[in-house]
């Protein structure tokens, strides 16, 4: 029988073949479990269709969202196969990877040691979030990845027969508690479990994937021909770090308290000390080489009698015990020095002793000792490789494991601020700053200039200024005990002015975070816009231009410098990928970010100051997503600069780092794009004016029709009733609120469920609504422009990139499947309005895109059109199930019955399983 499966699996093969053994054993599963009925309902693999009954069951909808889950799995595995086998033959092959970039580079002329000039100055740091997208439990995530580990396990062609069947129970017996263990969160997750999801990743994950990194870097540049010993040194290796908004991020977010993020801190410290240890302890075994004091040279043996003396008894055991293993007993000291409790072998506490290192530069030097003198006794390849892989990690993890960022809004920080001259200067006072832009302006200049508090005490202020003032006297505390590198970013969210950043700057005045040096006021903290909205990004070279004159702000950059290459002033600026497209659709947020970058950059340079972009991107189209080497290869000529911040999000973590091998992928792609990308900035000459004119155009096109769809007054009563809106803002799929304040408006809404929304129900507008009329008006209007276009598509990176994401959208788009949820709108003359308008518009995109791209995604984008038609004959069933159930649970609701929480725990699991069958939710 020819079914949709049998074409794929003769399509693609092998990861179809894994889908099949996963199937099979699933149907057993549900045979042990006395499920006889839903074995025959099993996508794929049966074709019975499922009764009403069947469709809208907890236990039909747990099914499927199980089969996406193995589908997904089975293929990440097949990339990863078809990786390891292109590399065999030539490690070049694979696009975007070291030895990929590397050829690359030689085909346009750069020389080794242009590469090498770069290499160290090279710093990118994914940021992790737990924004409300991950609708799975840790749980359940943590039994994903044992399932997948099986599968690679299945690989192996050494396993006998009976290994082989080994492997295939131990997966059933995953299999079988998925089937029990429920997927989704019943109550919204705590802080906790959010930061634990993260923890693991920090921890089990990311560590070991930097020593495969430095591996596969090494490889590649042995394999294109440079001299292997010029990456000997591990300190000119690009520089991974990691940042986390968990327990720092309040923006909205009333659960992150000042008490969240002094434990947040802690625990992040607690992890960084158990990387440490380990590695100290595993290097302490690896240097049990024979060899004594007096062999060794004066220097060293001069710092072995000083940890002596700042260890005391502890150090006097390791000497007795390794006399004859003198590097032994030197690592073992230092172990010593951890400022943790060394008593407890598993649940480490913190434990600061007078001889315990303040800060992980220290621990460094006397790493640096160690490799200097194993060098001297002709053991440089020990040093290299076990001294170094010590060094690298803790260059990365420091004793923080990843950079805490504190976000807020601006408005919350308006309030904060009139609380607190109120509470100082009176009410009057505050009222005056507030009547205009320019009050506000002249009272900052002239406090700016003073270091003293409002207030001494802070207990009297409203919720707002105790929060605001609370969160920033937990960072003054911990910058005083230890250092400020367990912080990133001090981030002011919808950024509207210079003022919204000054005022940052008053508030860590208040905290005793504000230094006098040489008579000039600043702050070792970097405080950093965040530009969302299509208007802010017009205004945001004219707000940086303004903060980067003002005093406060040079003199902060140039005491922050003191930790970058060469002592380069830099400033991060955050631009926003969700709120920009929600606001001005697909076509203008590329734009309008794009030209922001560009104008941001050249008033960087004006100033002496190289701008470091955060980019605020997410799992779906909508909001900036797309492979990482491609994106990267889109942004505006010089604004890399060799560094890279980005936020990766909910399920996008999962699907990315959920194990080694694939994070090892997406790092690399990261770290060997933004280095080759870095090196082509600084040696040649960017020329895109062409193109950038050409897109200026299409952005305000773009955004004109797509405002016209979302301004329409019946279009909100539309979208609230054809799509899930109002289950995912039911949900308990993360611990912060859909809305930021709870109002109902579109501008109060946030990014994230707006997308997850119409990603739901198929219609995606956000990522294409808009393109088809801007398109066609443009080779109406202007056929040289559009033969521009066309042709643009073929070379320029920027334009390619923006219409193979709208492609991939648009496979994503279901006219089927929208007119199901549409039919949920009760008023018919909006409905038949408002989905015409799309219907339409969606037409005609996929007309014009066709007509760019010309070859059909089939013939371009195999794997991705095959995965498509596949995920399309199991969702079917998905969204027939959500559509009778929005219904009844909107009844149920309206009727105030009983059955209300039972509809809504269904499609709670619906929304999971159609979330697992997309690969994205918002």
């Amino acid at each position: 029988m020819h079914t949709v499966f049998t074409q794929v699996r003769n399509a693609l093969g092998k990861p179809y073949d894994d889908l099949h053994f996963l199937l099979k054993c699933f149907k057993e599963v549900l045979e042990e479990n006395n499920q006889q009925k839903l074995v025959g309902l099993l996508p794929w693999i049966n074709a019975t269709l499922p009764s009403d009954s069947d469709l809208t069951s907890n236990e039909y909808i747990h099914m499927m969202s199980i089969c996406f889950q193995l589908l997904n799995l089975v293929e990440v595995n097949g990339a990863v196969q078809s990786r390891r086998r292109k590399e065999d033959e030539n490690m070049a092959q694979v696009n975007g990877l070291w030895a990929n970039q590397f050829q690359y580079l030689k085909s346009k002329g750069i020389t080794e040691s242009q590469i090498l000039n770069v290499l160290p100055k090279v710093l990118v740091e994914p940021v992790l979030t737990a924004h409300p997208t991950q609708a799975k439990r840790p749980v359940v995530l943590q039994a994903y990845r044992g399932l997948y580990l099986l599968l690679v396990k299945r690989e192996n062609q050494m396993y006998t027969r009976i290994e082989q069947a080994d492997i295939r129970q131990e997966i059933k017996h995953i299999l079988h508690r998925l089937w029990h263990v429920g997927e989704i969160y019943i109550e919204k997750p705590q802080l906790e479990s959010e930061l634990d999801n993260i923890l693991h990743y920090l921890t089990h994950v990311f560590p070991s994937v930097i020593m495969m990194l430095d591996k596969r870097l090494r490889q590649a540049w042995k394999e294109s021909g440079f001299d292997p010993k010029a990456l000997n040194n591990s300190d000119l290796l690009p520089v991974l770090s990691f940042g986390n908004w968990v327990g720092g991020d309040r923006d909205g977010h009333p659960l992150v308290t000042p008490e969240i993020t002094i434990q947040t801190l802690k625990k992040l410290r607690i992890h960084a000390f158990y990387i440490i240890k380990n590695e100290l302890k595993d290097l302490a075994q690896t240097l049990s080489i024979y060899l004594n004091i007096s062999e060794v040279s004066k220097g060293f043996a001069a710092r072995i009698k000083e940890l002596q003396e700042e260890v005391g008894v502890n150090a006097e055991i390791e000497l007795k015990e390794h006399t004859e293993e003198i590097f032994k007993a030197y690592v073992l000291m230092l172990i010593q020095k951890i400022p943790i409790d060394l008593s407890r072998e598993f649940n480490l506490e913190l434990k600061d002793k007078p001889n315990s290192y303040r800060s992980s530069i220290n621990l460094i030097a006397d790493l640096n000792l160690l490799y200097q003198e194993l060098e001297k006794c002709g053991m440089g390849e020990i040093a290299h490789v076990d001294v170094g892989r010590t060094k690298r990690l803790l260059k990365i993890f420091g004793f923080h494991l990843a950079k805490l960022d504190i976000r807020q809004n601006s408005a919350y920080h308006e309030k904060a601020l009139n609380q607190l001259i109120t509470a100082s200067l009176g009410a009057e006072a505050a009222a005056q700053i507030d009547a205009s832009q320019e009050a506000r302006r002249a009272f900052l200049d002239q406090e700016l200039k003073i270091n003293r508090p409002f207030l001494v005490q802070h207990n009297n202020l409203d919720q707002e200024g105790q929060n605001v003032i609370g969160a920033f006297q937990v960072v003054s505390d911990h910058v005083q005990r230890y250092s400020p590198n367990a912080f990133g970013k001090l981030i002011v969210s919808m950024t509207r002015n210079t003022e919204d950043l000054l005022t940052v700057y008053l508030f860590l005045r208040e905290v005793g975070l504000i230094i006098k040096n040489n008579d000039e006021l600043g702050t070792r903290l970097p405080v950093v816009p965040l530009f969302e909205t299509i208007e802010d990004l017009k205004l945001s070279a004219g707000i940086l231009a303004d903060y980067l004159c003002h005093p406060i702000v040079k003199k902060s950059l140039q005491m922050q410098s003191c930790n970058n290459p060469n002592g380069e002033l830099i400033q991060d600026v955050m631009i926003g990928y969700s709120d920009s497209n929600k606001d001005g659709g697909v076509l203008a947020s590329a734009w309008f970010l794009h030209e922001a970058q560009k104008e941001l950059t050249q008033i960087g340079e004006k100033h002496g100051v190289k701008i470091r972009f955060f980019h605020g991107t997410g799992g779906s189209i909508s909001r900036g997503a797309g492979p990482s080497h491609w994106f990267i290869k889109t942004l505006p000529h010089g604004s890399i600069n060799g560094k890279f911040r980005v936020t990766e999000q909910g399920e996008t973590i999962e699907r990315k780092y959920a194990n080694l091998v694939n994070a090892a992928y997406n790092l690399e792609l990261m770290v060997s794009s933004v280095t080759a990308q870095t090196v082509l900035h600084e040696n040649t000459k960017g020329k895109h004016e062409e193109v950038e004119s050409l897109f200026h155009r299409l952005g305000d096109r773009g955004r004109h029709y797509y405002r016209q769809l979302i301004s329409d007054p019946d279009f909100i009563t539309f979208f609230s009733q054809a799509t899930p809106i109002d289950v995912i803002e039911s949900s308990k799929i993360g611990s912060r609120p859909a809305r930021r304040t709870g109002k109902r408006s579109m501008e109060d809404l946030r990014a994230i469920p707006w997308v997850f929304s119409w990603s739901q129900s198929r219609f995606n507008i956000s990522s294409w609504y808009g393109v088809g009329a801007t398109l066609n008006e443009l080779k109406n209007q202007s056929p040289k422009a559009y033969e521009n276009l066309l042709h643009f598509v073929e070379y320029d990176p920027f334009a390619r990139y923006v219409m193979t994401n709208l492609d991939s959208s648009l496979a994503s788009t279901d006219v089927r499947i929208m007119e199901k949820y549409a039919s949920l709108v009760q008023e018919v003359e909006i409905r038949d309005r408002i989905m015409g308008m799309i219907k339409n518009e969606l037409d005609l995109t996929r007309k014009m895109v066709a007509d760019v791209l010309k070859r059909p995604i089939n013939e371009r984008r195999i794997n991705h059109y095959y995965s498509t038609i596949l995920r399309a004959e199991g969702l079917n069933n998905l969204h027939d199930a959500q559509v009778e159930l929005l219904q009844k649970w909107r009844e149920a609701k309206n009727a105030k019955s009983k059955e209300e929480d039972h509809y809504l725990f269904a499609l709670l699991q619906c929304v999971n399983a159609i979330a697992n069958a997309l690969g994205a939710t918002g």
